[in-house]
């Protein structure tokens, strides 16, 4: 579960400083989808980052399965990242020269030294993985080999690959066209099911959200709508 509880961020701003989100609070329950939407600048993407304990807020709580990351050193908080967070930034920044496959891999390289398989453990995941995002066949592809909505695939199973608890996706669809973007929202929609992950997905993108749990809507940084959907 990931809950966020009157989260406040705020950048310099001339003498002042600004509010990216004001008094935010949140809940995502495992095997549920909570959209975040609103205008550009409304405090989507800041507010995503705190989540993933990439940004410290200014004031408020960020529990992921009960732990106050906010109370967290950097080095405790790098740690709950790699073992509880999967991370699906908009662009999927996969590495040019490594395969489909190996994009995972690596990933168990990075993770806590406690969870890490070895590579015949890390190889079967990959592979189960690729399987479940429909990219059973291409695992020896690079991504200049891999379509958009391929590449976004691998960028969600490569989230994926150190069992987290938690998924934050960013605009996943905002490269893509409508059909394609349909499909990246029913595969995140799948594995958060099969996988009970709690998911946190932002997105511009309103023809998605009625097939999600909940939905936020926020304005220049603040709550402003919770709409019950799924």
């Amino acid at each position: 579960m990931i809950r966020l509880n009157h989260i406040t961020l705020t950048f310099p701003d001339g003498e002042s400083r600004i509010a990216a989100v004001d008094d935010v609070s949140l809940t995502a329950h495992p095997g549920t989808v909570t959209g975040i939407t609103g205008p550009s600048g409304s405090g989507k993407s800041s507010l995503l980052a705190v989540a993933a304990t990439l940004i410290r807020p200014d004031s408020g709580q960020v529990l992921i399965d009960d732990i106050d990351a906010t109370m967290l050193n950097a080095g405790d908080a790098t740690e709950l990242r790699r073992d509880r967070i999967g991370i699906v930034f908009q662009q999927s920044n996969l590495i040019p020269s490594l395969t489909a496959r190996e994009q995972l891999t690596v990933m168990n390289e990075l993770g806590a030294r406690h969870s890490r398989r070895n590579r015949a453990q890390a190889a079967a995941r990959a592979g189960v993985l690729l399987d479940a995002v429909g990219l059973k066949d291409q695992g020896d592809k690079r991504p200049h080999q891999l379509s958009g909505g391929q590449r976004q695939r691998v960028n969600i199973a490569r989230a994926l690959m150190n069992d987290p608890s938690v998924l934050l996706i960013d605009e996943p669809t905002s490269a893509l066209d409508q059909e394609r973007g349909a499909s990246i929202i029913e595969l995140i929609l799948r594995l958060t099911d099969e996988l009970d992950t709690s998911t946190l997905l932002v997105t511009h993108d309103l023809v998605h959200l009625p097939r999600v749990h909940g939905v936020v809507h926020l304005v220049d940084g603040r709550f402003v709508e919770a709409l019950a959907t799924a």
